[in-house]
């Protein structure tokens, strides 16, 4: 039979195993979408990598909550160096992306 202890250390797995799933989406949400802004701007992403810098609870626009999650990204605009951008999620809807100012190609 379980104890209250198990039960709760049950509990507590269930939502960790919640939290990574659905961190997993998230991230992917967000890697396609700096994806999409880098093509329109002919960027080229880097490493296909996403690094989580925020996370934590806001309340929206139509009083619900959700979380807002911050991720950084590495960017290429001509291949000689690496530019930072900065992607915010509020749920599952994109608030902003924040570019490094870069050095445009040449024009010829």
């Amino acid at each position: 039979m379980f104890s209250l202890l198990d039960l709760f250390l049950l509990v507590i797995a269930g939502l960790g195993a919640l939290y990574w799933w659905q961190s997993g989406l998230f991230k992917g949400k967000a890697r396609q979408l700096a994806t999409e802004h880098c093509r329109q701007l002919d960027l080229q992403l880097l490493d296909q990598s996403m690094v989580i810098t925020g996370f934590w609870p806001i309340r929206t626009s139509g009083g619900n909550l959700a979380f807002r999650r911050t991720y950084q990204f590495e960017f290429s605009s001509i291949g000689d160096r690496r530019y930072h951008g900065r992607l915010i999620l509020e749920g599952m809807r994109l608030k902003s992306i924040e570019l490094e100012a870069y050095k445009l190609p040449d024009s010829e």
